[in-house]
């Protein structure tokens, strides 16, 4: 299992309608065939990160992380969280997959999917601050 998590704040100005479309978004992603499971909320994390909410999403592997990468829900959905998002911490990732590669492997199906989506990149790149935890 690869369990992936996102945690972020929304953008200034974000209402607080806009911030419930964007959970219920991120909701649906999460529920795609290649999601074991999913969990969308508050970030109970440290306050003064300034961070508000999180996504954490399981993946049974590797091949259910390029399916849910690249799945159609996934792709439509991030055009309309991405613009609403101040910060956003990706990870850490966890796994009880033993494979020493694996983080090495998934840093290249995120550089396939930014060349294969230049759109997606670009998106990717609006937002102010992103860190990789």
């Amino acid at each position: 299992m690869i369990v992936h998590q996102l945690r972020f704040k929304f953008r200034d100005g974000t209402t607080e309608a806009q911030q419930e479309t964007v959970l219920a978004l991120m909701r649906r992603t999460g529920s795609v065939e290649s999601a074991s499971f999913s969990v969308v909320g508050r970030h109970l994390g440290d306050s003064a990160e300034g961070l508000t909410h999180a996504y954490c999403v399981g993946l049974a592997d590797l091949d259910a992380v390029a399916r849910y990468m690249r799945d159609p829900v996934h792709l439509a959905g991030d055009p309309q969280i991405i613009p609403h998002l101040d910060t956003l911490v990706i990870g850490p990732d966890a796994s009880d997959d033993p494979d020493p590669d694996l983080a090495t492997k998934l840093v290249d199906l995120h550089e396939r999917k930014l060349a294969d989506f230049p759109d997606w990149a670009r998106l990717m790149d609006s937002i102010p601050t992103v860190r990789i935890a």
